[in-house]
C-alpha cells in the first residue's frame, strides 16, 4: 500500500526545481549546461502536472507529460544539432565568447 504524498510538498519540489532550473539558464555560458537546466524547468512542469492529475483524479496531467517528453526530446535533438555546430565554426560552447567572436 502506497502512502499518499500532499499536493503541496510535491508542487514544493517542482518549484524548487523550476527555479533550479532557471537559475541555470541565466547564470550558466555553457550551451550544454543551459540545455540541461531548460530540462530541468521541462521536468518540474512534467511533475506539477502529474501531481495535479493525481489530486483531482484525471489522467490529463499524464498526457501533458507525455507531451512534454516528447517536447524534450524534440528540443535535445536541435540542441544537440546547434551545439556541433556552434563547436565546429566557433571552437568553444561558451555563450560569452562566441558573443566576443561574432564582433
Amino acid at each position: 500500500m502506497m502512502a499518499a504524498v500532499p499536493i503541496a510538498h510535491v508542487l514544493t519540489v517542482a518549484a524548487v526545481l523550476f527555479v533550479l532550473g532557471v537559475t541555470g539558464v541565466l547564470i550558466r555560458r555553457n550551451v550544454v549546461f543551459m540545455l540541461m537546466s531548460l530540462e530541468v524547468v521541462l521536468n518540474s512542469a512534467g511533475l506539477a502536472f502529474i501531481a495535479a492529475g493525481q489530486h483531482w483524479g484525471q489522467p490529463d496531467g499524464q498526457v501533458f507529460f507525455i507531451l512534454i517528453l516528447t517536447l524534450a526530446a524534440a528540443e535535445v535533438s536541435v540542441g544537440l544539432a546547434l551545439i556541433l555546430q556552434m563547436f565546429r565554426r566557433f571552437g568553444t560552447l561558451d555563450m560569452d565568447a562566441v558573443r566576443e567572436m561574432r564582433g
